[in-house]
């Protein structure tokens, strides 16, 4: 049985480019994204409104634009402090192989 990676089912934009998420396996907390903000696409958050605009995209991306998304599982990954390799055992044996 292959394990579901957890998609983003909820966010909400905070206050200093903070996000309040939650995922489908119940894992919810605020992310830090302030160490992005102006920096190369990220330079679109320069006007906070634009940060304000985040969504979940179909593939389980956050997104603001055509040209600005952030990966779900890397989200993820930074709020539990996990690994890659923790939500996806086949890379555990590949990287151990």
């Amino acid at each position: 049985m292959e394990e579901k990676i957890p998609v983003p089912i909820e966010v909400r934009p905070l206050k200093n480019y903070h996000l309040s998420i939650k995922f489908s396996d119940g894992v919810q907390g605020v992310v830090d994204l302030h160490e992005l903000a102006g920096k190369g696409v990220f330079a679109l958050w320069n006007d906070v409104r634009q940060f304000e605009k985040v969504k979940i995209g179909t593939s389980g991306e956050l997104i603001w634009n055509d040209d600005v998304d952030l990966d779900g599982l890397a989200i993820y990954l930074k709020l539990t402090g996990k690994k890659p390799e923790d939500l996806l055992p086949k890379l555990r044996q590949l990287t151990h192989a």
